[in-house]
This record gives structure tokens, C-alpha cells and sequence, in this order.
């Protein structure tokens, strides 16, 4: 896990974030939705909601991807920065969008059994279908 204070942005700087505490460790998302939406795989931590200062929150665009959750991101740049889940206390970050260093490592790989055709896990990482 990652340490401290992390800051970090969309591609324009629309939206600005900080955050304190806690962040676990990358966990790439192969699914459907975020391969869609992402045009590859989702690589994201996460920290508890009050944790996290946003700048520009007005920026953000909050898409209803299913009953439970919503995916948000810059209504300037389009940039993907934040996956939020109604009933949990924390949200997901996109390790992209953080500013470096940013101390973050690998965690695991979950709905690899819906992952692209076009390219394959090669780390050591545990994979999840």
C-alpha cells in the first residue's frame, strides 16, 4: 500500500484531486464495461471518501453504468478518473491520473475471464475470472 499524500488530475486540469492516508494497491479490472470505456483495461486504487479533496468536482461527469455503480469523468477532456460503488465508504482512482511518484504497486487482476482477445496477463500477479 501507498503512503501519505498523492495528488493528481485529468488531462486538462479541469478536475484536481488530493488525497490522504491509505491507498491499496492496483487492482486491474478487465471487464467489459471497463474496456469499453477505458479502451483497455482498468488500473485502479482506492481511498476512503473522506480521504479524498476534489478541485473542480463540477467538472466531473457521473455516468450510471449499472444499479450499483457509477463511473466519473472529466466533462472537458473525457479523461476516466473515478469509480464509485452506492453502498461502500470509498471510492476507485485511476492510477493514471495520479501525479508520479506515486508508490503504487500491483495488487491483482479480477474478470480476467472477460478480458480482450488482443492481449494476454504476463506478470506474476493473481488473476481472478
Amino acid at each position: 500500500m501507498a503512503e501519505d499524500h498523492h495528488t493528481g488530475s485529468c488531462l486538462c486540469g479541469a478536475v484536481c484531486f488530493e488525497t490522504r492516508g491509505s491507498l491499496r494497491g492496483i487492482i486491474y479490472c478487465h471487464c467489459t464495461q471497463c474496456r469499453k470505456q477505458s479502451g483497455h483495461h482498468y488500473a485502479a486504487t482506492n481511498v476512503a471518501d473522506d480521504a479524498i479533496f476534489i478541485e473542480g468536482a463540477e467538472n466531473i461527469t457521473w455516468y450510471r453504468s449499472s444499479e450499483k455503480a457509477r463511473r466519473g469523468f472529466c466533462r472537458t477532456c473525457g479523461s476516466v478518473l473515478f469509480w464509485k460503488q452506492d453502498d461502500l465508504d470509498y471510492i476507485s482512482i485511476m492510477a493514471g491520473a495520479f501525479d508520479q511518484p506515486t508508490g503504487l504497486r500491483g495488487e491483482k487482476h479480477i474478470y480476467t475471464a472477460d478480458k480482450g482477445d488482443y492481449y494476454s496477463i504476463d506478470d506474476e500477479l493473481p488473476q481472478y475470472p
